[in-house]
């Protein structure tokens, strides 16, 4: 439970690669993730080449930090595994927040940069990993060793919780 306490958005990072074993520990927690009837419909197309990271880096101009971080998923749904076609958001949501709070966990940083919300990102992001047709892009989660103090805040709001009625 600390992990999800203690998650916050992670936008710089060292000049550190991430180890093997932390970035599979990553991909299994996103795996193992909740899905409509067990589709399972994530794909994660892991980037470690500089190159790449900067070319991706220019997805939006809140996607900069792509550039400097270690390691960067790419999280796509393969339409070819949908079985309840309009849940897939909500299983990759799922697989996203899990790779989050495994990166606390193992003290490494990320943040969610959502490609899905915008249909210029989700192309941009088509092109330059030229997607087949059955590739939906979802999000882009840069990762690395923090570099930048964060601040946990309490995002407790009793206002929010309606007991019985709303």
């Amino acid at each position: 439970m600390e992990a999800i306490f203690n998650r916050t958005s992670i936008r710089k990072y060292k000049e550190k690669p991430v180890e093997k074993e932390k970035i599979e520990k990553l991909l299994r927690a996103a795996m193992q993730a909740p899905s409509a009837v067990n589709e399972q419909p994530w794909e994660f197309i892991v980037i470690e080449n500089k190159e790449t990271l900067n070319k991706l880096s220019g997805m939006s101009p809140y996607s900069k930090m792509v550039a400097n971080s270690a390691v960067t998923f790419v999280i796509v749904a393969n339409k070819d595994k949908l079985r309840v076609s309009d849940a897939w958001q909500q299983d990759l949501g799922a697989a996203t927040e899990n790779l989050l709070l495994e990166a606390t966990y193992l003290g490494l940083g990320a943040v969610w940069l959502g490609t899905a919300v915008s249909e210029e990102n989700m192309n941009f992001v088509k092109k330059l990993f030229k997607l087949p047709e059955n590739i939906i892009p979802y999000a882009v989660v840069p990762v690395g060793y923090p570099d930048q103090n964060s601040t946990v805040v309490d995002r407790f709001n009793e206002d929010s919780v309606h007991y019985e009625k709303f």
